[in-house]
């Protein structure tokens, strides 16, 4: 049903290629628009946006969880003026 398309990024000019399954992904999602820019230009895009780090190069904090005392790291650093709690204590206090 998708074949692959050559685009032209609108930062740089490169062309680069939309896969036929990163077409298949975007219909998934819903999005009407094609990228606009090619995947240099998105990453550099990105970590613009992340104070100039790159995606998933994020500052770590480890704390006990203030439910059930198990060691996890959060991406924040915490005040102590609020709880902090693991994956699964933060997941059910949210249902």
């Amino acid at each position: 049903m998708f074949e692959d398309k050559t685009l032209a990024c609108r930062d740089c000019g490169a062309e680069f290629i939309f896969s036929a399954s990163e077409q298949e992904f975007y219909q998934e999602k819903g999005f009407a628009n094609e990228p606009g820019r090619c995947p240099a230009c998105r990453s550099a895009r990105k970590a613009e946006r992340n104070g100039g780090r790159p995606a998933g190069d994020r500052q770590m904090y480890t704390v006990n969880c203030d439910e059930c005392g198990v060691e996890t790291q959060v991406p924040f650093k915490p005040s102590g003026s609020r709880p902090v709690y693991c994956r699964d204590c933060f997941s059910k206090s949210r249902s």
